[in-house]
């Protein structure tokens, strides 16, 4: 090659080597925005999983063929405001109790945290008048939650705290109430459902001293809002519930305390099956 040759070849290669870096460059900005709405798409994807499959769970649980009775005590519920959850998801309880009868799973029935009870009413409304439930609360003001809970459940409690909560249609709230254990039983007892006939325990305290069932479980209404609350009744109910039996986690999606307690109780743990639904359920696969 000519000296002229080598000189333009050398050009050629140095202008080549002053472009790549800002190629490279370019290269890395496009990888960056590529990767970024990779991400983007990826939350997309996993909400859009989420929500299909409470659409399918609601779909799953609109199948209701309760006794009138049962109908009656879910519109006196929602009528008289003693629960906070609506008459879709008080059909669904009931529907669930239901079918652990006809399954003949064995077992007490719990519900951990009943407010103004609607939702036990409902479940002893729904249950063989034999089978014992027991309606676990502190029938005062909740506690306080901790550590690991979210700044939601702290703002929340915050607001519980400084007596500005309100019931529904405001409402007194249920925390606020002088005699909240007595004002349950005997809405029990108005509703048809009156606690002497109907196998039914209202047990007052906290979780961590009063919840703690000694033999097989069929079925958890689990209420408890905060880590440690729903932390606790899943360490005492999960390892006593039934084949067949089931939980139904009502703050799952509400509350980010309880969905973390949940996951850290179930990551990894076999022979369960997590539905989403409206409410989350568990389902005991195998012992």
């Amino acid at each position: 090659m000519s000296e002229v040759g080598r000189s333009q070849a050398g050009s050629s290669t140095l202008t080549e080597a002053r472009e790549m870096p800002e190629d490279v460059e370019e290269l890395q900005r496009r990888l960056k925005r590529v990767r970024r709405r990779l991400k983007t798409v990826e939350s997309e994807l996993r909400s859009t999983t989420s929500e299909l499959r409470r659409v399918r769970g609601r779909l799953s649980e609109a199948r209701h063929d309760l006794p009138e009775d049962v109908e009656r005590t879910i519109r006196q519920v929602t009528e008289e405001k003693l629960s906070f959850l609506g008459e879709h998801h008080l059909r669904n309880l009931a529907t669930v109790v239901r079918d652990i009868e006809a399954a003949g799973i064995p077992g007490v029935l719990l519900e951990t945290g009943t407010a103004r009870g609607g939702s036990a009413i409902v479940i002893a409304a729904a249950k063989a008048a034999e089978r014992p439930l027991k309606v676990y609360d502190v029938f005062d003001t909740i506690p306080p939650p901790g550590e690991q809970d979210g700044e939601d459940v702290h703002e929340r409690y915050r607001t519980i705290a400084a007596g500005e909560a309100r019931g529904l249609d405001g409402e007194v709230y249920y925390g606020y109430r002088e005699d909240l254990h007595g004002e349950v039983r005997e809405s029990f007892a108005r509703l048809g459902c009156p606690v002497e006939e109907h196998a039914v325990d209202l047990v007052k305290g906290l979780f961590e001293d009063t919840v703690r069932p000694d033999g097989p479980v069929a079925f958890a209404h689990l209420d408890g809002d905060w880590y440690d609350s729903t932390m606790v009744c899943l360490e005492r109910i999960v390892p006593r519930l039934s084949v067949g039996g089931r939980l139904v986690i009502d703050d799952y999606y509400n509350w980010s305390g309880c969905q973390r307690a949940v996951h850290d109780y179930f990551e990894g743990r076999e022979g369960f099956e997590l539905l989403q639904r409206a409410k989350l359920h568990v389902v005991r696969l195998a012992p």
